[in-house]
Parts: structure tokens; sequence; C-alpha cells
């Protein structure tokens, strides 16, 4: 979870909120970003779904089952869904989203029985500073 904080406190620099994941197997990270909706002007370029593209796209395949995804913020539903889709064997997410949270807050897609997979779930890691980041950054927002 410190090195998804490492890489949320960089999105600031090019006006993303500050949201981080990491991908590990095996203990080693296969993939990891930082939001870029707004560097690449993209809704889908959520942490999540760039971490988990660049774990795919480094030859692993589609399927990585066996994966623990570190998020810095609860997972929308787009990231949930990726999740599922990806076979992540775990999910890690510091602070939770109660406006558009996926893996507990307005619904767990994570692990909803009626889909072909479910990822276990740890919520609230480092919850403290991974929420301090977002409030500080949206703090900083309002006073501009």
């Amino acid at each position: 979870m410190h090195r998804a904080l490492e890489l949320a406190s960089r999105c600031a620099e090019h006006g993303d909120v500050p949201i981080g994941a990491v991908l590990v197997r095996e203990d080693r990270e296969i993939g990891a970003a930082g939001n870029e909706r707004e560097l690449r002007g993209d809704p889908t370029a959520h942490a999540e779904i760039l971490a988990i593209r660049e774990a795919a796209s480094a030859g692993r395949g589609w399927r990585l089952d066996g994966g623990t995804l570190y998020v810095t913020l609860e997972p929308c539903a787009m990231c949930a869904g990726a999740i599922v889709l990806a076979r992540l064997e775990r999910l890690v997410f510091g602070a939770a989203d109660p406006k558009a949270g996926f893996a507990g807050s307005l619904g767990n897609l994570v692990q909803d029985q009626r889909l072909n997979h479910e990822a276990t779930l740890v919520a609230g890691l480092l919850a403290e500073e991974c929420g301090e980041l977002l409030r500080a950054f949206f703090r900083e927002r309002r006073s501009r």
C-alpha cells in the first residue's frame, strides 16, 4: 500500500485525483499506476485499470489469478468489474468511497455471488493516510 500511496501522490502533478494502484503476484509487482484521466483525457484511465492493463500486456494474459490489487481508494463499479473479469484473487483498499465505491459502499461487485468470480476483500489498510491524501488534494482545489 505504501507503493500505491507513492504513485497516488504523483497524480496531482498532472491534475489527477490522487489514487494509486499496485498489482502483485507471487510477491512481485506486475502492474502499477496512478490515476491518469486528466493526463490522457480518458475517462477509463483509473489507476486500477491501468495497473491491470500493464500486468496483462506484459505477457501474463488477461487471467491474473493469484494477483492482489492494492489501491488507495475503494474501486468504482468499472474498476470492480475489471477486478472480477481479471480473476484477481484479492483486493486490498485504503479509504472507502461512500459516493462511488463498489467494493462495499454502494454495492459489492467484487464479491457478488451471481458473477463467475469473487475476490477476497480487505478494506481499510492505511485508510487514514489514503484518505488524507485525497482530502488535501480537494482542499487545495477548493482554495484556488
